[in-house]
């Protein structure tokens, strides 16, 4: 008959091993909860900086969160699941998108997936809304006058559509970027029509000023 002492010495031994086991795990998923949330943070805020043309700010920023999303991979490198996790995944395509933001809206080369440390789907995920942030830039040259701008924009989020929509994958292995794309879609035609509005706008204004300066150049300015 087996030692049910020692059979239950056992038990003990296995379920205190599990339970340390787990418990290291919960405490490395909190930080990770922690570190993502302020990642996503800092990438906004970066984002908000690109936006207002404070470049130095703006990259201070990005060095930040680069040191925060290294951290994370070390954190994370015991339990792979966890860095694969949607949290940690969804930090880094923000980090992914405010790189990639400054990047097209400063005219600088693209960054490298794995110069970010970002797995392919949040990388082209963040691409994706890096996209979309520039119709906000957009608008903002409009309204500056700065037609050129405008159109270098525009044509930024043509060519990053059209490479994008190209990954015709399930959302398991793309992490859902059909469906980003898509939203991409609707935004680049809206910016193209506000674009094509402003560009008609322009032409017109421009066709009355000389309109109006043929017609006061042709007045008889004489005394009778």
């Amino acid at each position: 008959m087996a030692d049910d002492g020692n059979a239950m010495d056992q038990l003990e031994r296995i379920s205190e091993h599990i339970r340390l086991e787990l418990e290291q795990r919960n405490s490395v998923r909190d930080e990770l909860l922690r570190r993502s949330r302020e990642l996503v943070r800092i990438c906004a805020t970066a984002i908000r900086a690109g936006h207002r043309d404070e470049w130095e700010r703006a990259r201070e920023l990005l060095a930040q969160a680069d040191a925060i999303a290294h951290e994370m991979r070390q954190i994370a490198s015991p339990y792979p699941d966890l860095w694969y996790a949607g949290y940690t995944q969804d930090a880094l395509k923000e980090l992914v998108e405010a790189h990639v933001t400054l990047a097209l809206a400063s005219g600088d080369p693209l960054p490298e997936p794995e110069a970010l440390g970002a797995d392919y789907p949040a990388y082209l995920n963040g691409m994706c809304e890096a996209a979309g942030e520039m119709r906000r830039r957009c608008l903002d040259e409009l309204r500056r006058g700065n037609i050129a701008e405008a159109e270098r924009l525009l044509g930024a989020m043509d060519e990053v559509y059209d490479v994008l929509v190209t990954f015709d994958l399930p959302d398991a292995i793309s992490g859902g970027l059909r469906h980003r794309v898509d939203q991409l879609r609707g935004v680049l035609e809206r910016t193209r029509g506000d674009l094509t509005n402003s560009l008609c706008q322009d032409r017109v204004a421009r066709m009355l000023r000389e309109f109006e300066e043929r017609i006061g150049g042709g007045k008889d300015h004489s005394c009778p």
